[in-house]
């Protein structure tokens, strides 16, 4: 389906982003080893909290194009209505900002970035 991307805002972009980025953490949990759901689904919780993404995003701002970092940083200047109480605003404002470069690659079509960007993130992981 094609659209403006651009005309979006960036809460509705991390709306998909956060699809976005939970299917590519659940892909490489589940092709990483067969275990129990229970297991795989407290790594998944490790991996797409606020502080993880928030830290996901400190590896690939240096890779960022200037319109990808545009993005970023409309996301994480966004404001969501509501902000977890157990949340961190400042963690929770760039786990927002994440998730809505990744809606954005996405609805441009751009999945070998969103690849890269990934593996790069998943690169970090313990």
């Amino acid at each position: 389906m094609a659209c403006d991307v651009r005309s979006y805002s960036p809460l509705a972009l991390a709306f998909i982003g956060d699809g976005v980025y939970e299917m590519m953490v659940r892909e490489r949990i589940v092709c990483g080893g067969n275990c129990s759901v229970k297991k795989l689904n407290a790594q998944k919780v490790k991996y797409v909290c606020c502080d993880a993404q928030a830290e996901a995003v400190t590896t690939i701002e240096p890779m960022l194009t200037e319109e990808e970092a545009d993005v970023l940083r409309r996301g994480r200047n966004a404001h969501p209505g509501h902000i977890p109480k157990n949340a961190d605003p400042a963690v929770y404002h760039m786990a927002t900002a994440l998730e809505a470069l990744f809606g954005y690659l996405y609805l441009k079509g751009e999945l070998a970035r969103i690849r890269t960007l990934f593996e790069a993130i998943s690169a970090h992981w313990a």
